[in-house]
């Protein structure tokens, strides 16, 4: 038996410090994700997608790439429903603050870290389409095979398939884009820096 089975038994029998293990095995992969797809409704997704995988738990079976996928595809969902519930009803202003208290409770120098090496990679996968962003997401950033990010998505695998090489190539575009944009930048303001000081 993997260590994997044996948290989750330990977690569907009720031992909290298993559940634990499995919520931060995937949660940072998961507001990623939903971060990256639906932007300030992540916070509020992931809280729903933990209520019904609570819910849920005892009755789920599956290895370690399923738990992820079963977690990533009630995220989907409940990001569909917040996203649905937003273009209904406008989002109060001081949502911002409500965010920063709850990022205020974590810990700062592993949220830190967390966001040097993902904030960049998750702007720019929210350019893509959404089909590509969520396959590219899948594939790459969740580890999921093709029949599973498929089973996730409720697409052929084939499908998958065409959207994360379109996704991959569209992001390879986009860096290099960005890094002639970049590279050319200092030599315009420095050709133009001068001349507009009057010097």
């Amino acid at each position: 038996m993997s260590e994997f089975d044996r948290t989750l038994r330990a977690a569907q029998a009720g031992d909290e410090a298993a559940f634990v293990r499995l919520f931060r095995g995937v949660q940072p992969m998961l507001l990623r994700y939903l971060t990256a797809l639906g932007g300030p409704l992540a916070e509020d997704a992931a809280a729903d997608t933990w209520v019904n995988v609570v819910r849920g738990l005892k009755d789920f079976t599956g290895d370690e790439a399923g738990w992820r996928a079963w977690v990533l595809t009630i995220g989907r969902a409940r990001l569909v429903d917040a996203q649905r519930q937003a273009a209904r009803t406008p989002i109060p202003v001081d949502v911002e603050d409500e965010l920063a208290d709850r990022a205020a409770a974590d810990d700062v120098l592993a949220a830190a870290q967390e966001l040097v090496t993902t904030e960049a990679a998750v702007a720019l996968v929210r350019r893509l389409p959404q089909d590509q962003a969520e396959a590219v997401l899948l594939r790459h950033l969740a580890g999921l095979d093709v029949a599973t990010a498929a089973r996730v998505l409720g697409k052929t695998p084939a499908a998958v398939r065409v959207c994360t090489h379109r996704g991959l190539r569209r992001l390879a575009d986009l860096l290099a884009r960005d890094g002639r944009t970049a590279a050319q930048e200092p030599s315009s303001q420095r050709a133009t820096g001068p001349s507009g000081d009057g010097v």
